[in-house]
């Protein structure tokens, strides 16, 4: 029976999570199969990579054939590097104390090399999020500044009509003063009246009595 190394789908349409498989070559792609043997979950950075080595390990050596995919993430995970140095032990090429040791070597290296690319990830996100934070702040407050600069025109705006309107009650008062005020010189006027002293012009009374005389 050809054996197959390929992914099953499950989960949301959107959001979607593959089974790393063992199934038979004839089975449908999400149908049946044989044995689980890890998780691929492409919707996180990086992406989520769970396998079992150890039977992934005995599958590829027992025949079993991955898809391109799954055969990406068996060589991320060493699988096939295992594979390659324990066909070089089977053939006599080195040591199976040598195998293991450089296989756990790379181990190693890919593990440090795995956990800095994630914390370099999670930095760049608290990063990201910190400068998006600030934007946000600084957004924030100009909009603020705004708010109070139209407010603070809005009330001087409003503010001298308000002052004013006492200034226009008071004018007929002022203007009625203004009025009295004019109007006060012509009372002074009627001394002007002595003008009847024009009284001596009986002076004339004289002539009568030259003519009485005649």
């Amino acid at each position: 029976m050809a054996v197959k190394i390929r992914l099953a789908r499950r989960g949301r349409k959107k959001q979607a999570i593959y089974d790393v498989v063992i199934a038979d070559a004839r089975a449908p792609r999400d149908g049946r199969f044989i044995e689980k043997i890890g998780i691929y979950n492409p919707n996180t950075d990086p992406a989520t990579i769970k396998i079992d080595n150890e039977k992934a390990f005995k599958w590829v050596m027992d025949g079993a054939q991955p898809t391109d995919t799954v055969k990406a993430m068996l060589s991320y995970r060493g699988v096939l590097l295992r594979k390659h140095l324990q066909i070089g032990v089977i053939k006599g090429a080195i040591t199976q104390e040598e195998a293991d040791k450089k296989y756990q070597a790379w181990l190693d290296g890919k593990e440090s090399q795995i956990t800095g690319k994630v914390e370099q990830l999670a930095k760049a996100k608290d990063d990201a999020k910190k400068a998006k934070l600030e934007a946000e702040a600084k957004v924030n407050t100009a909009r603020a500044e705004a708010i109070a600069t139209r407010k603070a025109e809005a009330e001087a705006a409003n503010a001298p009509a308000v002052e004013e309107a006492p200034e226009e009650e008071a004018a007929p008062e002022a203007s009625a003063e203004v009025e009295v005020a004019e109007e006060a010189p012509a009372a002074e006027e009627a001394p002007a009246a002595p003008v009847a002293e024009e009284a001596p012009a009986v002076e004339e009374a004289p002539a009568a009595e030259e003519k009485k005389e005649d």
